[in-house]
């Protein structure tokens, strides 16, 4: 759809190369500009145009010049790209930016969860006072970025800066009148960092802090934001673990920048800055006590966070005074152990009894492997573990016998999960593992193939809106079946839009009701399902429509009766009837709406 720009030239100056993707309010494309003596490339952005009445476009012109002046002002922060050109061009509007030569944060997050590239805390703290501060200086012009995500950022090649790109601001161009942030059309990379307050309109200067934290917290983890769990009561975000290398000074202030509730969360980027400089010098003694990191700015080439780890006063502090002590300790016990091996080696036959009884164990002779571990005498050092491994043995043995007999049942009965769960718990034994082998790898098959039926059928629900649907065919799919982290990543993903549909369509039924039409507004409301959290909530105000539906009939009805008893015209009772509805004073039907 957007090849045919390719080549195109713009205001006979810039020329379309390639185009960087769609978005929510147009298309964007690298350019080159041919006029200038080093054709410099710069970012072009088409904003979409959903009429060509002239009223419309007449009032979008007015907008986008309100808009791009905004943008002007805020090319003057290093860290944001410049505005270079605006124009019109056959109605259609666009914006020439300075373009950013680096990579996006997204290539310096953690991915899959590997603890080798998780950041440190400082590197945490150093990237949340950089992007801070760019967020402040753009919230104080009035603008709300509204899209803060590890791709908006980009680490610039010359300098290794973060810059913030893409913004929100020109959101309002081409909002329309509706004030329910259109989910469908929302990039899936956005979905997590979009705080809940954004989706139904109420987007606050915090809405951005909310996603720098989201950003923070997949640095410390590793995790997506759809990967991580919710509270069940209060929706708050559970990110934090044991294993999390974080202080609790500073667990604290990320938690407060991700709050559900917008008033609970920090009110501004200065907020969060003053708290950041107050962190104590010893608050990341609760992570790391031996060593400490320190941490340039970002590096220079190729924009990764680089540590160095510098040792402390290795002889005044008391955990290495310590570490020396137990070493000296463990030194003596293995002096003591390499002499008892020494002095009282067990003869060479003893051992070879048991090695070989552990063969005979491994392929399938348990009788023999016993008698052969029952042969070693009694003052042989190697007696006591034969003895214990006898024991395990049987134990052992018992356990691999009634699984391997559960797995044939459900072989046999075609429940193939039970099947992969019950060979998953026979103890590895050699010859168990080779018998469950063809029963484990025909129900595998069979297993990943009802996976690929069930996940077809989620895509397909998905693509309809049917979150519902899709989120049933998911939780179908079996633990066992491969790809987990692409279901959970599905399951993550639909549970949120589900989340945003359901908070439309209370948003709409609000709506409707507040312009009386009841009936549409029960018509949306019957459509969230009983798994959305705003069901009870939809349910109470079915209950409530339905009830004031009755009276508007009942006083319908009444003005129908005065009319044919006293014979006067239709529209003087009408209009009597419409004033004492309106005169009734019934209670506001359209309230703010927390996503819940």
């Amino acid at each position: 759809m957007t090849n045919y720009m390719i080549g195109k030239v713009l205001q006979e100056r810039y020329q379309i190369v390639q185009s960087l993707g769609a978005g929510v309010f147009g298309q964007t494309y690298i350019s080159v500009d041919i006029e200038h003596p080093h054709n410099p490339k710069r970012v072009v952005k088409q904003l979409k145009v959903t009429s060509s009445q002239p009223s419309y476009l007449q009032d979008l012109r007015l907008r986008f010049l309100t808009e791009t002046r905004t943008l002007k002002h805020l090319g003057h922060h290093k860290q944001i790209p410049q505005l270079i050109s605006c124009f019109e061009e056959n109605e259609r509007f666009y914006l020439v930016q300075e373009f950013i030569e680096g990579h996006s944060l997204s290539t310096e997050l953690p991915v899959n969860k590997n603890p080798d590239f998780f950041w440190s805390e400082n590197a945490v703290v150093r990237f949340l006072a950089d992007v801070l501060n760019v967020l402040q200086y753009v919230h104080s012009q009035g603008v709300i970025h509204c899209d803060v995500k590890p791709e908006n950022l980009i680490r610039r090649t010359r300098d290794g800066k973060l810059v913030l790109i893409d913004f929100g601001s020109i959101q309002p161009v081409d909002f329309g009148a509706d004030e329910v942030l259109p989910i469908y059309s929302i990039p899936v990379t956005s979905l997590g960092y979009i705080p809940p307050e954004q989706f139904i309109g109420k987007t606050q200067p915090n809405s951005d802090i909310y996603a720098l934290g989201m950003i923070a917290i997949q640095a410390l983890t590793g995790l997506t934001p759809l990967q991580l769990k919710k509270h069940p009561s209060s929706n708050e975000t559970l990110w934090r673990s044991r294993d999390t290398a974080v202080s609790d000074y500073v667990a604290a202030i990320i938690s407060k920048m991700i709050r559900y509730d917008c008033q609970e969360r920090f009110q501004t980027a200065a907020d969060v800055l003053e708290i950041l400089q107050q962190i104590p010098l010893d608050a990341g003694s609760q992570v790391i006590d031996a060593e400490y990191t320190v941490f340039s700015d970002y590096p220079q080439n190729d924009g990764y966070l680089k540590s160095h780890k510098v040792s402390k006063n290795r002889d005044s502090s008391p955990l290495l005074t310590g570490m020396k002590v137990g070493l000296a300790a463990n030194s003596m016990i293995i002096g003591f152990g390499a002499y008892s091996i020494v002095n009282h080696s067990p003869a060479y036959s003893e051992n070879d009894a048991l090695s070989q009884a552990k063969q005979e164990y491994e392929s399938g002779d348990l009788q023999g492997a016993i008698a052969l571990a029952k042969s070693i005498p009694s003052d042989s050092n190697v007696y006591p573990e034969a003895q214990a491994t006898i024991g395990e043995w049987q134990e052992q043995w018992q356990v691999a016998a009634q699984k391997y007999e559960a797995a044939k049942i459900a072989f046999a009965q075609s429940r193939w999960t039970d099947v992969l769960r019950s060979t998953a718990d026979i103890p590895n034994i050699e010859y168990w593992q080779t018998k469950t082998d063809k029963l484990t790898t025909q129900a595998r098959v069979y297993v990943e193939a009802q996976k690929d039926e069930y996940l077809a059928k989620a895509y397909q629900k998905a693509a309809e809106k049917d979150f519902h649907s899709a989120l049933h065919f998911l939780r179908q799919i079996p633990r066992e079946a491969s790809g987990r982290e692409l279901v959970q990543q599905k399951l993550a993903e639909y549970e949120q839009k589900q989340l945003v549909r359901s908070t439309y369509l209370l948003q709409q039924a609000y709506n409707q009701a507040e312009l009386g039409k009841f009936d549409d507004a029960i018509n949306f409301l019957q459509k969230i399902p009983k798994d959305a959290s705003a069901y009870t909530k939809a349910q109470f105000k079915l209950a409530e429509y339905n009830s004031k539906k009755r009276f508007v009939a009942r006083l319908d009805k009444a003005a129908d009766s005065e009319l044919n008893a006293i014979g006067k015209t239709d529209s003087f009772i009408r209009s009597k009837t419409m004033t004492k509805i309106k005169d009734l004073q019934m209670e506001p039907y359209l309230h703010e709406i927390n996503i819940q």
